[in-house]
């Protein structure tokens, strides 16, 4: 039952990478290519979206981490499941101090109503994003390692 735990683990972990993998660097810059107004547009609409699911995932898969981390605390790679979920502590705290205060402005914006610095506030929520994009991979990584 715990080595299923750690596969479904991994797989969850793994998809939310790629999915703000994707987000940083492949729908991000569709959107930056898009012309006048539809890339603010689609990022307002994406901050919805993702803004909606992404906090489940992120506990969810926080979850899912410490539920292994206590289980197989007596089995090899339990260090790396803890600093594993160290760094998924990391990205939620990162999320909620400099990723939703920007995403929860955004989401809102439209070409009326944005603010005049609307382009700086997106450019400084990707590079919090790169950040935190590194630190769910570092915890991927370690928990792909876990499984050997």
């Amino acid at each position: 039952m715990l080595n299923a735990l750690e596969v479904f683990t991994v797989v969850v972990v793994g998809v939310m990478v790629g999915v703000e993998f994707s987000v940083a660097f492949v729908i991000n810059r569709i959107l930056d290519a898009l012309p006048e107004d539809s890339g603010q547009l689609g990022r307002s609409h994406g901050g919805r979206m993702l803004g909606a699911v992404m906090p489940v995932w992120y506990i969810g898969s926080l979850a899912l981490v410490a539920i292994w981390a206590v289980a197989g605390r007596h089995r090899p790679g339990a260090v790396l499941v803890v600093i594993a979920g160290a760094l998924l502590i990391l990205s939620v705290i990162m999320s909620l101090l400099l990723l939703v205060p920007i995403n929860n402005r955004g989401k809102t914006w439209t070409p009326e109503n944005r603010p005049a610095d609307w382009k700086e506030q997106m450019n400084r929520w990707e590079r919090y994003h790169y950040a935190r994009v590194a630190v769910i991979i570092a915890a991927f990584a370690l928990l792909a390692a876990a499984l050997t």
